[in-house]
């Protein structure tokens, strides 16, 4: 009986020590998905809402700016470069990186109300990302009332955008690997003249799910085309339910008290909603709302 019970003893150590040795070799796996002194970036578009019927951006390359001497023990995270041109960067830390992306042309519209795409990612050097880079091609375009317009870069204007950044706004959500949302701002992006041209100047703002907050619900009848704002005395956002079904999503919210109005048409009331809470990392669903006339 006694060697029976140090049978068994002896087999559930042994189970004991293979499975510590499985999660020890998994986590050491885990941690080696990257090559030593490289951190992995996730970069994601999604859209601010407008009156057009399509908005086409095409969209080249994407590249990072690292600052690596922020990763460096010891190193005072203090590189600053006031000029927005990546070709005149010659400061020792600062180290460029093309992300892996599908170029084409991206129907921003698409992704709006909670829907985002996946834009660039890879494996850069550690350090802090000060510099977003987006090439812009030819190819883009507007449809509005069913009438398509080429969308040019004002004259003289470069072919790609800058985006500056503190270096913090990227979200660790493993170690190592980072990831930020960028919303393009349709209504400050596209300017029209007085000739019916538009012209492209890219706005984004940045965000990440995690920091920031959102707000959710259905509006109905579609028929009302609703429009809708989201705001507090520091900030402003937008959406347009979809067609089929009425739901809109606004993100990228700082904590705060909301309130949202509802900007109804074809003879519908406007609708107004007040004391909305928004508390970052979560959605505040405030349900269907019914207009009437």
């Amino acid at each position: 009986m006694k060697n029976s019970v140090k049978a068994i003893y002896a087999l559930v150590l042994v189970l004991i020590s293979s499975f510590i040795f499985y999660a020890c070799s998994k986590d050491k796996s885990a941690s080696s998905n990257l090559p030593a002194n490289q951190q992995h970036l996730s970069l994601y578009l999604s859209d601010d809402p407008s009156l057009f019927d399509k908005v086409l951006l095409d969209i080249k390359s994407v590249e990072v700016l690292v600052d690596t001497c922020a990763a460096k023990p010891g190193n005072h995270d203090d590189y600053d470069d006031d000029d927005h041109h990546p070709d005149s960067l010659n400061h020792p830390c600062a180290v460029w990186d093309t992300l892996t992306m599908q170029p084409g042309v991206y129907d921003l519209l698409q992704l709006r109300n909670g829907v985002d795409t996946l834009l660039a990612q890879g494996n850069i050097p550690k350090g802090n990302v000060r510099k977003i880079r987006i090439d812009i091609g030819t190819n883009n375009s507007l449809v509005k009332d069913s009438i398509s317009y080429p969308l040019h870069l004002p004259p003289g204007a470069p072919s790609y955008i800058i985006l500056n950044l503190r270096g913090d706004e990227w979200r660790e959500y493993k170690p190592d690997h980072l990831h930020l949302w960028l919303d393009f701002d349709i209504a400050r992006s596209i300017i029209r003249l007085n000739n019916g041209q538009f012209y492209l100047r890219p706005v984004f703002h940045l965000y990440t799910v995690s920091t920031t907050g959102s707000i959710e619900g259905v509006v109905v009848p579609g028929e009302a085309l609703p429009v809708i704002s989201v705001y507090n005395s520091t900030d402003t956002a937008y959406a347009i339910p979809w067609h089929d079904g009425g739901g809109f999503k606004v993100r990228g919210l700082k904590d705060g008290t909301y309130t949202l109005f509802v900007n109804a048409s074809n003879g519908y009331a406007d609708t107004t909603i007040t004391n909305i809470s928004v508390v970052a990392g979560k959605k505040t669903e405030i349900g269907k709302i019914t207009l009437h006339k």
